[in-house]
Parts: structure tokens; sequence; C-alpha cells
């Protein structure tokens, strides 16, 4: 104990030691409780938004007002030469021979048994044929376009994306910056019509009607050199910046169909719903006698659809209703509006309003502006 001399300090000192294991008996309390804070983490994390605020107003200003977004990345190839309207039309799905200078439509380029390639816009000039291709199919297009010139055809190929840019204008409030660059006579004109304007001090900007999407809007295509003058001038009058990331998010709100999800060799143009690029009434062209019989004896045996879902999907999963598979989910995306896919459905299984099993998942089957079901009258 010690001597007499410690005084009550000596028993300070005995109570100060005896409450250290008091002190350290709490600590395991404290750690029994992070537990409970590792387990309130995933709903902090799914209460995040789904996409960042920029991506979200892009997307409300192109359904409500107005947005452009660089699409700069996508192909352009000029096909040149006097016979490049009967080879275009011998090469794609669309009537070509008809179309006249300021005039533009949307193909597709398919395969001998019909299968899908690319969907393009496709631009006719005094001097040529711009075609709008997907980023990923310029360079396979213009190597397969060229196989199918022979030594006779007047037909010339150039790839100008490096030379060129593109940008899309999105939504309702587009034509009001149109009339403002003085290009309102494009109001109203059919879709693919196009005229040459001057946007400040950029000569030559080709401007189109059509948006790229469902929603109403255009596409104006012009030298690279002239690019930050005709963005700025864009920005300046209004339109939102949309990036590619919201673009592909409306892409699929939309239903407009890419290579390598829903343009395969699994699919033919019938099935996507592209009939508005598909002519009935023109000669041979490449994929010609399968789509026409699709046509005839209206043998379309599965349809592109959106898919209203409650939960999150993956691109591949298969589309069931109870046990029996219908159809796979080929695109997915997740904005704060919900969770939306695009698939392939059995047109046996149903369409609008069917509801169906993705996965963990539940969805009912909806319409997409872009794309059409009906057979032609």
């Amino acid at each position: 104990m010690g001597s007499c001399s410690w005084g009550v300090g000596s028993r300070e000192w005995a109570i100060t030691n005896y409450q250290l294991p008091i002190t350290n008996y709490q600590l395991p309390i404290t750690n029994y409780q992070l537990p409970i804070t590792n387990y309130q983490l995933p709903k902090f994390i799914m209460s995040k938004p789904a996409i960042d605020n920029k991506d979200a107003e892009a997307i409300i200003a192109a359904q409500q007002s107005v947005a452009v977004c660089d699409r700069s990345h996508w192909g352009r190839i000029k096909v040149s030469g006097d016979d490049r309207l009967r080879f275009l039309h011998n090469q794609s799905t669309n009537d070509f021979q008809s179309l006249k200078p300021g005039q533009g439509c949307d193909t597709v380029f398919v395969s001998s048994t019909a299968r899908t390639i690319d969907l393009a816009t496709a631009y006719v000039r005094d001097d040529a044929v711009i075609l709008l291709v997907s980023p990923n199919r310029r360079e396979f297009l213009i190597e397969w376009l060229d196989k199918y010139i022979f030594f006779a055809d007047k037909v010339e190929l150039a790839d100008i994306t490096n030379y060129t840019c593109t940008f899309s204008l999105i939504g309702p409030k587009s034509h009001g910056i149109i009339e403002t660059l003085t290009a309102g006579e494009l109001t109203g004109k059919p879709y693919g019509s196009h005229q040459v304007y001057t946007i400040s001090s950029a000569e030559g900007v080709r401007i189109a009607v059509g948006s790229g999407l469902a929603s109403p809007g255009y596409t104006l295509n012009f030298p690279v050199t002239d690019k930050e003058v005709v963005w700025q001038k864009l920005l300046k009058l209004g339109a939102v910046e949309m990036s590619e990331t919201a673009w592909e998010m409306l892409r699929v709100l939309e239903g407009r169909p890419v290579p390598e999800k829903e343009l395969t060799d699994d699919y033919n143009p019938l099935e996507v719903g592209l009939w508005q690029t598909v002519s009935f009434s023109k000669g041979c062209y490449i994929g010609q006698e399968t789509i026409a019989r699709l046509n005839t004896y209206k043998g379309v045996k599965q349809n592109l659809w959106g898919i209203r879902l409650n939960a999150a999907v993956e691109a591949g999963t298969m589309i069931t209703i109870g046990e029996e598979k219908v159809g796979k989910i080929t695109s997915y995306t997740e904005t704060n509006d919900g969770y939306f896919g695009l698939g392939y459905i059995r047109t046996k299984a149903g369409g609008v309003g069917l509801k169906v099993q993705v996965g963990e998942a539940e969805g009912e089957v909806v319409t997409i502006p872009f794309v059409s079901h009906e057979y032609p009258a």
C-alpha cells in the first residue's frame, strides 16, 4: 500500500487506475455499433440520383425545349460519281432513284439474308450523297460497299469523318433556333430535307430536318474548322448541351436501334420496326427477296418493344412469361423516372400491355416512338 505520507493522493491514484478497465470495457460496445453503420450504406447509395443533373437537364430540354448534341464521332461517308444514286438504290432498303438534291431519307444496309448492318441517314446533294452512319460501322461500311463497286460503275467512296462535324438539335423548340438562323423555310419540310446556310462566320452549314431520334429537331453538317463557332452560337441561342451519355439514354427511351444491340445478324428491318426505311415498290436490292416475303406473308416473328421495368437489369437478359422464354433485352437505361429497356419479343406472345419477367425484375411492354409494327396497307 505504501507509507502514510501518500495520504489521500494515494487513494486517488488507486481509483484512477481502477477506472481504466471500465473505459476499456466500453470499447467493444463502440465496435459493436460499426456493423449497423455499414448496414445503412446501401440505402444511402440507392438514394443517389440515377443520373447527374446535367444529363437530366439535357433530357428534359430535349423533351420540352431544345438540346444540342455533338455527334461528330458518327461516321460520314461521301458517295460520288454519276452512278451514286443507282448504286445506293441497289445496296440498301430505301428508294434512292426518286430522290432529288435537297432531299434525304433513312435507309438500312442489310446482308443477303436481310440481316441488319446499320441504319444510316442519307443526304442527296448536287454532286454527291452524304451518309451519316453509326460510329462503329464507318470502316466496315466503306469496305462492304467497296466490294459491290464493279469496274464499269462510276462510284467513288470517301471517308470525310475527320474533316466534318455533325450536331443535332433536339426538341420542340428547335424550330425557333432554326428560324433565328434564317433557316425557317425548313420548318414543316419532309424528313431529310436540307439546305446550306451561314451561321455567324461559318459558311457551308448544311441543316437538315430530323434530329436522329424520334423527337423533332434538325441535324447540322459542316467543316470541322467551324465547329467552335457553330457550337457557341447554338448555346447562345438557348440550346442545352447534351452529352453522349444523355443521348444514349434518350435513344433507348425513344427506341432508336443501333448496331451490336438492336441491329445484328439476328434481326431484319421489319422485326426492328423500320418500315419507314423500306421501299416495297422499287426493284431488286441486297436482301430484297427476304424482306418482300416477310411483308407479303406477314411473316414477322418478333418485334422490338420498349419495356418499363421495376428494377435494374442487364442487356442480354432473357424475357419470360412464366417459364417460357419469349425474348431478350438488347439495351437498358436508368433515368430519374425509373428503369427502361429495349427488347425483342415474339409476336405470338403479345405486344403493348404485356406483363413480362426480366430476370428478377417485372416489366410491362410499351410502345417506342422511333419504330412501328404495322404492316403497310
